[in-house]
């Protein structure tokens, strides 16, 4: 999203009578003319100005006149262009100063940006981003001055700008053992298809997609052969009557891709984060657009460094903080439970249960989106403060995933901030999958023109 410059002021009246003057037909004007020059969408209008899920239809309703807004609600209508702007003007990572980028590129299902970073470090130039929760927009807002664009099946693919690289970190929930691995019967797992009606309208040089290890398993292999197939344009995909998809996207699988693709299952351990975590990785050139290029030659995965990590090197000390603000030591009564709980889990022979850490840990369990819950799957020892253990503070949580100092985890409460660092990547991992993928998108670039060059 652009920020525009807009007054805010209706023509003729005055801002201390701006509320009191206006008609009922000004002031559906007036919201729809503020909403579309500082170009938001109206869920993403209803989510700035802090409303409910039916935020959308209620904006609707202003825009035809139906009904009109509160006077408090008109009030911070009328300041939402300042808000933005001090936001963008705040925002540690905006591109404000990005004139002439080597490449151009899109953040899908964008989460808090952890895919956009190491793109945008490497002088790439972000033109849309995607991301439907009002949460995860708040963060992504905070640190890249830009408010996302909202649910990918409502936006036509026509409409979304040129660019070089795809970027897509599609929900997971359908194919991870934390969900119920229902695959593309599950309406979270046909966001894929939402990718592909892009790739097919667009055809970006390049894309990078991101989903759970289980994803190569599902299905005894079948789900991640049939992503792969329709990538290449090798297979005749049917749509069947329990998956839910948007009409483009369905149009668009009788559309044939041709690219090459590759795909590998790259550990978080490995590249300096102190975190076991597992993802599979799918990458893919343009065959038509790059027709000389022998791939299987010119990409090379990243070789993990493997460099000893350790969990104390991203902790926070936190010996003194007071007891009125530690929001982190969980309480007598969950510690309880989880001793419990796994002491049942032992008795059953199974290893479940909480999982204990310290400072000279190696690495921790994967971090996940449910961790607001009771920080099972990571607990610090604090036995050395006289304490019970504590949950990640969301710094810590930042630090694991491999997000820079700078990047602000406060925008949204504790337990949202948990949701989004659990539900992210590992940047140090994207770090060098970006650094091979553009080496040689600008080698295969490069080639195509002195090609080009020479059969003139």
């Amino acid at each position: 999203m652009t920020v525009q410059t807009f007054s805010g002021n209706l023509p003729g009246i005055k801002p201390d009578k701006l509320v009191r003057k206006m008609q009922i037909d000004d002031i559906a004007e007036y919201i729809k003319s503020t909403r579309e020059k500082l170009g938001l969408g109206r869920t993403e209008f209803a989510n700035l100005l802090g409303m409910s899920s039916t935020g959308e239809r209620t904006v609707r309703g202003w825009e035809t006149g139906e009904h009109k807004p509160t006077s408090a609600k008109i009030n911070l209508i009328k300041n939402l262009e300042n808000q933005l702007n001090k936001f963008h003007d705040n925002a540690p990572f905006n591109q404000t100063e990005l004139k002439t980028p080597d490449f151009k590129f899109i953040d899908l299902f964008a989460g808090i940006g952890g895919i956009r970073l190491p793109f945008q470090k490497l002088n790439g130039k972000c033109v849309f981003t995607s991301e439907w929760d009002k949460f995860a927009q708040k963060t992504y807002l905070a640190n890249f001055g830009e408010m996302p664009n909202g649910d990918i099946t409502q936006i036509n693919a026509s409409d979304i700008p040129e660019h070089d690289i795809l970027l897509g970190g599609f929900p997971c929930q359908a194919f991870s053992q934390a969900g119920l691995k229902q695959g593309f019967s599950d309406t979270r797992g046909t966001m894929f298809f939402e990718i592909q009606k892009i790739l097919v309208e667009k055809r970006p040089k390049v894309f990078l997609l991101e989903n759970v290890k289980q994803l190569k398993g599902h299905d005894k292999g079948n789900t991640l052969k049939t992503i792969m197939g329709i990538l290449k344009g090798s297979h005749n995909f049917e749509v069947t009557d329990d998956m839910s998809m948007s009409e483009e996207a369905k149009h668009a699988l009788s559309e044939k891709l041709n690219y090459w693709v590759d795909f590998k299952v790259l550990r978080a351990a490995d590249f300096g984060s102190p975190q076991n975590r597992e993802r599979v990785y799918i990458i893919g050139f343009d065959k038509d657009y790059f027709n000389n290029t022998n791939f299987d030659e010119a990409f090379v995965w990243p070789e993990p460094p493997k460099t000893k990590t350790r969990l104390g090197d991203i902790l926070e000390d936190l010996s003194q903080i007071n007891d009125d603000d530690d929001k982190f030591t969980i309480s007598e009564k969950l510690w309880t439970g989880h001793q419990r709980r796994k002491a049942e889990h032992k008795t059953k022979g199974n290893g479940f249960g909480y999982s204990l850490f310290n400072s000279e840990s190696e690495y921790t369990s994967t971090l996940s989106a449910r961790y607001y819950k009771d920080g099972s799957e990571i607990l610090i020892d604090q036995t050395d403060l006289g304490k019970r253990p504590r949950k990640l503070t969301p710094k810590e949580c930042a630090r694991l995933q491999g997000f820079p100092e700078e990047f602000i985890v406060n925008a949204v409460s504790q337990g949202q901030i948990y949701k989004q660092f659990g539900n992210s990547v590992c940047v140090n991992v994207i770090t060098e999958i970006a650094k091979s993928l553009v080496n040689t998108l600008i080698t295969a670039q490069s080639k195509k023109l002195k090609n080009k060059a020479a059969s003139r």
